[in-house]
């Protein structure tokens, strides 16, 4: 991290687990304590976060806009627009760079409730980020400059990998995919194992086979320069047992049900900017 980046003040409006996780991985990627900030009203959040990162946390939002360079909006989408509405003012003087991690709230919408053009770069991160394996897209508006672009990413990168979209309307997609993904994954798992189980295996044995054979098959399709289809054929043996297993579910229609999944989730996803956004 370079220095001249670590010596701007990023301010975390919101001191839950996403906001914690991402002060977290600055720290651990040599940001200096004293120039990260938080904010809740939330007295037992702000004790948890002050254990947690030993960094300073403080109960009003607008002293927080006050000192930051970068201020990092971590709170529900549904109530965004009221805490947009109470540090206007503190906005206007400061004029930070805006990254906001509330999910389905576009940039206009937040330009609009602050009543001024504004850089904005809008993030989708997914829970992974929590343990620094996070998967997040971005998108920056028109106001936002290439420094600012690169500040974005590089605290993201604290937690994860990063994507960036020069189309906002593909965070929806981006939440479809990895937003809600980790589910998906976790629904996967949570039926092998217990699919090993009614077949006889004990829960204990099933359930550390499973989750080893998920991260053995993400980390051999992250390390390798085939695509996930050539990897599955390489294991694929014709007349084995693998085979006989993927017959299944593509007769299943699988590729079906998980286009009509990530759809649906792109689809509720544009629903739910249309509904925070009319605040």
């Amino acid at each position: 991290m370079t220095s001249s980046i670590s010596k701007q003040v990023i301010g975390f409006i919101g001191a839950g687990n996403m906001a914690r996780s991402m002060a977290s991985g600055l720290i651990a990627n040599d940001w200096p304590k004293n120039n990260i900030l938080l904010s809740d009203p939330d007295g037992a959040q702000r004790q948890g976060a002050q254990q947690a990162l030993g960094v300073e946390i403080v109960e009003k939002n607008a002293s927080v806009v006050d000192r930051a360079n970068i201020l990092i909006l971590a709170v529900k989408p549904q109530m965004l627009a009221e805490v947009v509405a109470e540090i206007v003012g503190p906005l206007a003087e400061k004029n930070p760079l805006i990254i906001s991690i509330a999910a389905g709230i576009q940039t206009n919408d937040l330009v609009r409730w602050m009543g001024r053009q504004a850089p904005v770069v809008r993030v989708m991160p997914n829970t992974p980020a929590l343990i620094g394996s996070g998967a997040c897209g971005l998108f920056a508006n028109e106001h936002t400059t290439r420094e600012q672009r690169e500040q974005a990413e590089t605290i993201m990168r604290a937690i994860g990998v990063t994507v960036w979209v020069k189309d906002e309307a593909l965070l929806d997609i981006i939440t479809a995919l990895s937003g809600s993904g980790p589910a998906y994954f976790l629904l996967v798992m949570e039926v092998m194992e217990s699919a090993a189980i009614k077949a006889g295996l004990d829960q204990k044995s099933a359930r550390l086979l499973t989750l080893e054979t998920a991260l053995g098959a993400a980390k051999m399709a992250l390390e390798s320069s085939e695509d996930p289809a050539k990897l599955r054929h390489h294991v694929t043996s014709p007349g084995g047992t693998t085979e006989a297993a993927v017959k299944i579910l593509e007769q299943g229609k699988i590729d079906q049900l998980f286009s009509s999944a990530i759809n649906a989730a792109t689809a509720r996803s544009k629903e739910l900017a249309e509904i925070f956004g009319k605040k």
